[in-house]
């Protein structure tokens, strides 16, 4: 009987990955100690790199979960190697979460990886198989915000705070955006197993369109006041201030932009 296994190099994390590992690290490094002439270049790398690889997570935990499900396909297709490009399509995964980040600093949520539902043993599982990605976005914010949660902020350099309240903007609006239950989200896919048949031979043909149906309510106003009116309850009881992940945003986007005077002076603690 065929068990959650894969060969080990099916398990070996690709260099790909290490590379932007290596990024994050090295970028982030040069944020904390002031090591770059321009915070915002440096400032820019880190956080790009960050999400990348919170992306390459969350694709993971689906692919993980998926195995231990009962989908042992997952290793021959490269899941579990956490490299971005062995994703079914790299552009909805990787390249455009990184492009709405820079263009509008929102967490778009990607979504690549093929699971092969049938084997899944159970529609619990499936469901978890769903809810992995987007709980690792949670997990990795919480991780990333333990500074500003556990009050031990002295001695964080402005420049990092402001990148680490960023990047928790992004994790946190991609697991609210994730979590909707909207054919294509994960949302969807948390529920879908617990639907009749009927109805999910309805929903099939709209799935393509669900985040992009997303994105259009989005540029409602009162929508989008009330999507990052809960983002920013959320990161507020994570310690962060909307000041701080604005700034932080705005330093990112410092390269080609010029920051906005309410960044200009030191954030208050």
């Amino acid at each position: 009987m065929a068990t959650a296994t894969s060969r080990p190099s099916e398990r070996r994390i690709s260099p790909v990955f290490l590379g932007i590992a290596a990024v994050m690290l090295v970028t982030g490094w040069a944020v904390w100690t002031g090591f770059s002439a321009d915070p915002g270049l440096a400032v820019f790398l880190f956080v790009t790199s960050t999400w990348i690889v919170s992306l390459c997570l969350h694709e993971y935990a689906h692919a993980r979960t998926a195995l231990h499900g009962g989908d042992i396909s997952i290793g021959a297709k490269g899941y579990l190697t956490l490299n971005p490009l062995k994703y079914t399509h790299a552009l909805l995964s990787v390249v455009l979460p990184v492009i709405f980040v820079i263009m509008g600093g929102i967490g778009l949520p990607g979504g690549a990886v093929f699971i092969e539902q049938h084997r899944i043993r159970s529609r619990w599982k499936q469901s978890l198989v769903s809810a992995a990605g987007p709980l690792t976005n949670l997990a990795f914010a919480a991780v990333l915000t333990a500074p500003f949660w556990l009050g031990a902020l002295d001695g964080v350099p402005l420049p990092f705070r402001l990148a680490l309240a960023f990047i928790a903007l992004l994790e946190v609006s991609a697991v609210i955006l994730n979590f909707l239950p909207v054919p294509g989200l994960d949302g969807y896919g948390v529920i879908e197993p617990w639907l009749s048949y009927r109805v999910r031979r309805k929903v099939e043909p709209y799935a393509p369109f669900g985040l992009l149906a997303v994105f259009v309510f989005l540029f409602i106003p009162e929508v989008n006041a009330a999507f990052f009116g809960l983002v920013d309850t959320v990161l507020g009881g994570l310690g962060i201030s909307e000041l701080e992940t604005y700034c932080g945003r705005d330093l990112y986007t410092s390269l080609w932009q010029e920051q906005a005077p309410l960044c200009a002076s030191p954030v208050s603690e």
